[in-house]
């Protein structure tokens, strides 16, 4: 019985081990191209456009103009009639002084003026006369030099009075604080009522009335290298973004490029201007400045994600990837001209390349157009 059940096992062990050895060799194979087949890629077509070499620095907003607004005599401030960002234009009044005191030395002034006036016309007329008379030699020499020096100290007396009225209006006229340029109050630094005084300078506890900026331009310090500064020239485009506007660029151009290192920093200074009508660029903010340092027109450009090992790309030929090697050109972050290696036309692998080998079977997913 034992022996029995032993054969009845081998033949079923026999049994199963044919089955498994007589599996379909189709389903093997399929089974193969499931687990290698075509790698999935998505191609681009080589074409022609321009093309931008671009360095990236970060720097600081400056405005146009600033000034801080301070009158050219001491006093107490009477009046201030802005506020903090205001807009205000060339000319307009915005604070000023008790000018009772300079008002009074003003119609001193203008008296003394016409005091010394009439004196010198006095003189004057006694002088045509005394030139009259000496001509005709009926008066004296003495008597002709007298009437002469009175002459000399009325006018000398008259631009001595002219002066201390020009002093007075000039003192009435600094009083009144206008504005020297168009644009927006930034800080308002005193209080009615503050006495002020600009020769203390930084030594006075206030720093002038009001602080007004001009920022309908916009001015950016920025430091360059050694090896980037030779490829900077004035006048060069400059492209500002913000990250209060991530997706807005605004254009401006190279002003100023320094010649001189900064002995501490090592860098070469440039100042870029943007115009800014719509005031949405910000003194004080931080921006990234693009400059465009070379430019070719209609070479043959592809994305850099296209190129491998820094020289390779692979070619979509029919359901096969070619390797081939490339001479690249000018690059910035998104784009690279190709010098040599590939024609317009040619369809390029620019995703699913990494880790592709030469002659390996593809499966183009998609055409990229952009």
């Amino acid at each position: 019985m034992k022996r029995y059940i032993k054969l009845n096992g081998i033949v079923i062990l026999l049994v199963l081990f044919s089955l498994f050895s007589c599996r379909s060799p189709k389903k093997e194979e399929k089974a193969q191209q499931e687990t290698f087949g075509a790698s999935p890629v998505k191609v681009i077509k080589v074409k022609r456009q321009k093309i931008s070499e671009k360095l990236y620095y970060t720097g600081t907003l400056d405005a146009w103009q600033k000034i801080t607004i301070t009158p050219d005599v001491g006093g107490k401030i009477a009046q201030i009639y802005v506020d903090e960002g205001d807009r205000v234009s060339k000319g307009q009044v915005l604070a000023e002084l008790d000018t009772e005191a300079i008002r009074l030395q003003l119609k001193q002034a203008e008296a003394a003026f016409a005091v010394a006036e009439a004196s010198y016309k006095d003189a004057l007329r006694n002088k045509e006369r005394m030139d009259r008379l000496i001509k005709e030699n009926a008066v004296s020499e003495q008597q002709y030099e007298k009437v002469k020096l009175a002459f000399e100290s009325g006018g000398a007396q008259l631009e001595q009075a002219q002066a201390a009225l020009n002093l007075a209006r000039h003192a009435l006229d600094v009083s009144i604080m206008k504005a020297p340029f168009s644009g927006v109050i930034a800080s308002k630094n005193s209080n009615v009522g503050d006495v002020i005084n600009p020769m203390m300078g930084s030594f006075s506890p206030v720093s002038g009335v009001l602080t007004l900026v001009d920022f309908s331009r916009i001015k950016i310090n920025i430091g360059i290298t050694q090896n980037d500064i030779l490829r900077i020239k004035k006048g060069q485009v400059a492209i500002a973004k913000v990250p209060a506007y991530p997706d807005r660029e605004f254009r401006g151009t190279v002003s100023l490029v320094n010649l001189a290192a900064d002995p501490l920093a090592k860098k070469f200074n440039i100042e870029v201007v943007v115009d800014n009508p719509e005031f949405l660029l910000r003194p004080g903010t931080f921006g990234e400045i693009t400059l465009e340092v070379s430019t070719h027109e209609n070479s043959l450009v592809l994305p850099q994600k296209a190129i491998v090992e820094n020289k390779y790309i692979f070619l979509a030929q029919g359901n096969k990837a070619e390797k081939r090697e490339v001479t690249v050109g000018l690059q910035n972050t998104d784009l690279v001209e190709i010098i040599s290696g590939v024609q317009e036309g040619d369809l390029v692998i620019i995703e699913g390349n990494f880790g592709l080998e030469n002659g390996a079977e593809i499966k183009i997913l998609e055409e990229v157009t952009k």
